[in-house]
């Protein structure tokens, strides 16, 4: 009996006929924001990532995970098997605290520090983490945290 392997195919398209350019972290918040339900931002954290091209123009937005009150699940594996599928060479990541609190959790600086580790090694640039609220956003790159 001969065993047959599956060949993997791999593709890439794109149906955006204008792409909208991430110029700084006021313009990504403000796609993200619009990318929450704003009745449940406020309700259970989640967890996103916008995927961009080396002219930091918007090929795409992935929704990781969807958690609780107070944390969701980051798989940085699953993070970078996306960006590499979509062919991203930039990615910004964000996720919202329902709490309303801006400010970064050690959780939330851990996480940053690995998915930047990952990002080199990939060749992607990690251009910002965002923690989202309804009325506002904190940007660990102009923070000075990445």
């Amino acid at each position: 009996m001969e065993n047959t392997i599956a060949e993997i195919q791999v593709s890439y398209s794109s149906n955006m006929t204008k792409k909208e350019k991430i110029t700084d972290s006021e313009k990504a918040y403000s796609i993200l924001l619009n990318s929450w339900s704003l009745d449940l931002i406020e309700l259970q954290e989640e967890f996103k990532v916008l995927l961009l091209n080396r002219a930091n123009e918007i090929i795409g937005l992935f929704s990781m995970s969807k958690g609780g009150l107070t944390g969701t699940v980051v798989d940085v594996k699953l993070l970078f098997a996306v960006a590499i599928k979509c062919n991203a060479s930039g990615i910004i990541i964000a996720h919202n605290h329902p709490s309303g609190n801006l400010k970064a959790s050690e959780q939330d600086k851990k996480i940053t520090k690995q998915i930047k580790e990952g990002a080199k090694i990939f060749d992607i640039q990690f251009l910002d983490h965002l923690i989202i609220t309804k009325t506002g956003y904190l940007s660990f790159t102009n923070e000075g945290i990445i």
